[in-house]
């Protein structure tokens, strides 16, 4: 058995040549710490753990996505692009803004489409009826952080939606014709494999094109780091062996038509307190493909 489709699989059934994602901060804040619907945002989260250096809200839109450019066309000048909208939540303000942001995006040179990362909770249909507007013409693609299907879990990491949020969510999206992607955390607190497995079930019964996941990492300055050190919350501590293991469970039972764009995340390592297992995303890839293969 081998991994199935990964994002580059994906994105060559809209486009061909080399397609890259270039992360863009547009700004927004995060309706579950600006108060909109709760303080403190998820446990896990500091949004610096997963930003790219040219990624900043200062500079314009234009301004990162010519710097990401710069950085990338080095290696490859005949690449192409697509916006992503990655930092917090990437529809969480007034259309107007919305508007402007991804055209802005989409007027910059060589950027063929965007990539919106959003909450399950924060696509009310007249955002939905402006990404599909833009979809009539671009490619455009949303991305929900659902991160588990328990809503026990989802109480428990602050994450204020239910799974029954993510589930209408990707239905209306689906209906509008937009392509789909969950992203997933595996070992959240209180949450063991067989939990693991029935979310990647309940993924099945929906019209999902790509999801993530990824390890719980701890990062410095969360308050899912202060409650480790403290002894009020504990997590799973996966050897390498033991996470691909579950990992090769989820790819056995996913829908073989969903893409996986990843399994693992690696958070920058003055930031990272665990796992720490010292393996480059790729030379993690490397041993998951050997492992399938032995399956």
């Amino acid at each position: 058995m081998d991994l199935p489709a990964d994002f580059a699989a994906f994105i060559s059934r809209y486009f061909s040549g080399k397609m890259q994602k270039l992360s863009v901060d547009g700004g927004f804040s995060c309706p579950n710490r600006d108060g909109t619907i709760g303080h403190g945002g998820c446990c896990y989260c500091n949004n610096s753990s997963f930003s790219p250096g040219y990624c900043r809200s200062t500079p314009s839109v234009t301004e990162q996505l010519e710097a990401g450019k710069k950085f990338f066309a080095r290696k490859y000048p005949s690449m192409r692009y697509l916006a992503y909208f990655q930092s917090y939540t990437g529809t969480h303000a007034e259309l107007p803004k919305l508007r402007a942001l991804f055209e802005e995006a989409l007027s910059v040179d060589g950027v063929e489409g965007l990539i919106v990362g959003t909450r399950p909770d924060c696509i009310p249909d007249s955002v939905l009826a402006l990404l599909r507007e833009i979809a009539a013409s671009k490619f455009v693609m949303v991305e929900y952080g659902a991160e588990t299907s328990h809503d026990v879990t989802l109480s428990r990491i602050n994450r204020c939606h239910s799974w029954q949020c993510t589930v209408d969510a990707v239905k209306r999206t689906h209906a509008a014709g937009i392509p789909v992607g969950l992203h997933f955390i595996l070992g959240l607190p209180g949450e063991d494999e067989d939990m693991m497995m029935q979310t990647v079930h309940r993924i099945n019964e929906l019209p999902v094109d790509i999801v993530k996941f990824h390890q719980l990492q701890v990062i410095r300055g969360t308050r899912l780091c202060a409650d480790v050190e403290a002894g009020m919350e504990s997590v799973a501590e996966y050897s390498v062996d033991d996470y691909i293991d579950l990992c090769c469970r989820i790819v056995e039972a996913l829908r073989p038509d969903i893409a996986v764009e990843r399994f693992v995340s690696q958070a920058p390592s003055e930031l990272l307190v665990s796992p720490r297992w010292g393996l480059k995303n790729y030379e993690f890839t490397a041993r998951l493909r050997k492992q399938l293969a032995q399956r």
